[in-house]
């Protein structure tokens, strides 16, 4: 992972924790560090990084005739303001080493008016074509989902398997539905459907102390167990009765719910385990929608940063010169 350095010029630390990420969720153990240097961190991954979505929609109007015969209009259950909404909300594959750059830096089309900009180097191409069933069909309506859509630039920007079952709109016999569809890079800052990560949150690192092995028993005789289906008791202590790991510090802090305040058993537990707080260290949680892969977005947040503060230190430097 990238490296950010603080005021004093010490990097900070990162580490993903051990069976992370989990599909697109990811832990992250940031260490050497201030809330305030985690906090830019999340606010740059919401904010800052990259990430492709589709931006305009040419939709195809009128009646036609299709190849059978039947007469088809372009009409169906949602205006072309909500679909266009919905089309730009889809997570787009966003793969870091294909070149693609913003239209304001694109050589073709930095100087050319908005409506005609757009080219392979900045600008990627879908198209969709969908017909509602024939007259002679018994189904009543057809869904349209994000899996018909085809991508006219790269294969590699096809749509994630997992979000081909996102429903667009339904189309009823004789309507049909065609459109021209573009995706451009954009930051969350100016649009939603430019950011790539949810659920953006942190907590201070702590670790799991066992001071009351036999108080700790109303919590051990629960039955409870780890995310990952370890037991909860004396021996997840291990001998230094002190846990570490974190995702078993994170299930423990859960499972403490159950010996808290209103449980009845708060007074009888009595601070049998407690969590204490490791100093200058946070954990770092998120998920992404698919178009980044965790990793990848979390480095493009430190790309920003770093990117940030090299401009802005080079800006100070010659207003002071």
């Amino acid at each position: 992972m990238v490296a950010v350095s603080d005021e004093e010029g010490e990097p900070m630390k990162t580490e993903i924790v051990e069976g992370w990420p989990q599909g697109h969720e990811i832990r992250i153990l940031i260490t050497e560090t201030d809330a305030a240097q985690v906090n830019a961190i999340r606010r740059a991954l919401i904010s800052d990084v990259p990430k492709l979505a589709i931006t305009r929609v040419d939709f195809s109007q009128g009646v036609t005739q299709d190849n059978k015969g039947d007469v088809v209009e372009s009409v169906n259950v949602l205006p072309d303001e909500v679909l266009a909404h919905r089309l730009a909300m889809i997570p787009i594959p966003t793969p870091a080493d294909e070149g693609l750059v913003f239209p304001e830096d694109c050589d073709n089309c930095r100087d050319v008016v908005e409506k005609d900009k757009g080219c392979p180097m900045c600008q990627v191409l879908y198209t969709l074509s969908a017909r509602g069933p024939s007259a002679d069909s018994e189904d009543g309506f057809r869904t349209v989902y994000a899996g018909d859509i085809t991508t006219i630039s790269d294969p590699v920007y096809d749509i994630n398997e997992e979000h081909k079952q996102i429903p667009l709109t339904i189309l009823a016999p004789g309507q049909f539905l065609e459109f021209y569809a573009f995706a451009v890079l954009g930051r969350g800052r100016d649009h939603a459907k430019w950011s790539p990560a949810a659920a953006v949150g942190f907590r201070p690192q702590r670790r799991a102390v066992l001071h009351k092995p036999k108080k700790a028993s109303i919590l051990f005789d629960l039955g409870l167990t780890t995310s990952e289906g370890t037991k909860i008791d004396a021996k997840l202590f291990g001998k230094d009765k002190v846990v570490t790991n974190i995702n078993h510090v994170m299930d423990l802090e859960n499972a403490l719910h159950q010996v808290g305040e209103g449980t009845g058993r708060s007074e009888e537990f009595a601070d049998a385990i407690t969590l204490e707080t490791v100093a200058n260290a946070y954990v770092f949680t998120f998920e992404t929608d698919g178009s980044l892969d965790p990793v990848t977005a979390f480095n493009s947040a430190l790309n920003e940063l770093n990117s940030r503060f090299v401009d802005l230190s080079e800006d100070i430097k010659s207003a002071l010169a």
